[in-house]
């Protein structure tokens, strides 16, 4: 567990939010941005999602994390740090990585908003066409 005694950083990304994140071992303190978790994502259903990877590790009160996150909306932003939990679990222990595959918890969401083309009013819509 010498891994495990040295801050760990990992980052995850989600459509395009991205979450830089400092796990090592601790009470369970968690900071966003230099706030309190519970501050950062008021939502209980977003705060269990970022939690879940920390729970299949049974690890929910084992590590500090000190996150940094930009980007994005709520719901990307709190995908973006989930990813990168599971990433930094799976550093401490290989063995995670099973169970966290499983769950979907490893996989990265690369939907972003699409550009907008020159000549149309947005990314996919056309101008009305009049044919005389």
């Amino acid at each position: 567990m010498s891994k495990a005694a040295a801050p760990i950083q990992t980052t995850g990304r989600r459509k395009t939010s991205v979450a830089s994140i400092r796990l090592q071992p601790g009470t369970g303190a968690i900071k966003v941005n230099g706030r309190d978790f519970t501050d950062y994502f008021p939502s209980l259903s977003i705060q269990n999602q970022i939690l879940r990877p920390l729970e299949i590790a049974n690890s929910v009160h084992a590590y500090d994390l000190v996150v940094r996150t930009v980007g994005g909306g709520v719901n990307g932003q709190a995908g973006a740090l989930r990813l990168a939990i599971s990433r930094a679990l799976i550093e401490i222990d290989e063995a995670l990585r099973a169970p966290l595959k499983q769950e979907g918890l490893l996989t990265r969401d690369p939907r972003m908003k699409e550009r907008k083309k020159p000549g149309q009013p947005g990314a996919r819509k056309r101008f009305q066409f009049s044919k005389r």
